[in-house]
């Protein structure tokens, strides 16, 4: 893509237009009967998104590794869900659901608990990750992954997979397209990724660098996210990937002082805008399954794929029948087989 282009294309992200969908899109009552889950759901823009969505009248799952509520207080899950229970008026129900990526047999525990509640899920917000700066060099998850490519692919995956029977029964009992999962990926995608997203040799150790480490895991959740689309989209199942925006969050902690003056005067903004891009991917008629595999930029906004900065990246996530990589299908049997030996 030519320098100008490229430049407008990261620019209309950071610096987007205000909202068009927002909590007046999700009123009270109109989402009665409706279940989400929500993971990363007790701080930040998952627990922002479970408020709109509790006052909406939904079941909502905030799905947390920790129990921390606002204000970075160490609190219970039921104190954290008190908090975000302050929309009157609504028959929404928020429930807490134990969720560490960290971890495969607790993401494996994760969705037997989900599914011991409920017969159906309409809407999985895979939300939850860590910022780059949270991690060390050095540093594995349980089973001995990477941590980035661990949590926010292989355990991540993992999760959506084993809820495919309760998105089944939604989307056989619902309306077309309105059964979804939602991706979360980054800006770091495109500008700290290295060429078509990874490199299959370094998935397992990483780099020295912290940042292209969350940069490769980011472009990784975007192409799982349109192999999904691919493989379950006959079955009624929308999915899409989105970059959240540039927001007031934990991403950030570690981040030097001088440089979080900066961004935080001039780029990052609430994470209750994050949350309006979350909805908009999960909520908005905008998406169907027709557009299934598309990419949402702030603040709910569908970007076409020919105005994609990293067009190695969209080849990268082609079959090999549309002339590309197939690294979606090479990718999705790579994390499977990550998992396949411990659960």
């Amino acid at each position: 893509m030519a320098p100008f282009s490229s430049l407008r294309a990261t620019l209309t992200q950071a610096y987007p237009p205000a909202p068009a969908f927002t909590e007046a899109n999700a009123p009270p009552g109109s989402q009665n009967g409706r279940v989400f889950i929500v993971t990363g759901g007790n701080a930040g823009i998952g627990l922002e998104l479970c408020k709109i969505l509790y006052a909406s009248g939904a079941t909502v799952y905030m799905a947390s590794r920790s129990q921390v509520g606002l204000g970075g207080q160490s609190r219970s899950g039921h104190q954290t869900i008190t908090e975000a229970s302050k929309a009157k008026n609504t028959s929404g129900k928020l429930k807490f659901l134990y969720l560490d990526l960290n971890d495969l047999l607790v993401v494996k525990a994760a969705a037997e608990s989900f599914a011991q509640q409920e017969d159906k899920l309409d809407v999985l917000w895979n939300n939850a990750g860590t910022g780059a700066n949270m991690v060390t060099i050095g540093q594995r998850t349980a089973q001995d992954f990477e941590p980035m490519i661990g949590m926010h692919c292989i355990a991540t995956l993992l999760f959506t997979k084993l809820l495919l029977p309760q998105l089944w029964a939604a989307a056989s009992s619902g309306e077309s397209g309105k059964t979804r999962v939602i991706w979360t990926s980054s800006a770091l995608a495109e500008w700290g990724s290295p060429p078509n997203g990874f490199d299959f040799d370094l998935l397992d150790k990483g780099t020295n660098n912290r940042t292209d480490n969350y940069g490769t895991s980011k472009a990784g959740t975007w192409i799982l996210s349109r192999e999904f689309a691919r493989r379950y989209a006959k079955d009624g199942i929308v999915s899409v990937c989105l970059n959240p925006g540039f927001l007031k969050t934990a991403s950030f902690n570690g981040t030097p002082a001088a440089i979080m003056f900066v961004l935080n005067k001039f780029l990052l903004s609430d994470a209750i805008y994050g949350a309006y891009t979350e909805l908009y991917a999960g909520l908005s008629s905008d998406i169907t399954l027709e557009n299934s595999g598309s990419y949402i930029i702030p603040w709910g906004r569908i970007r076409p794929n020919e105005a994609t900065p990293r067009q190695d990246l969209i080849k990268a996530g082609d079959s090999k029948a549309e002339g590309g990589l197939d690294y979606g299908n090479r990718f999705w049997a790579w994390c499977e087989e990550k998992w396949n030996s411990h659960i």
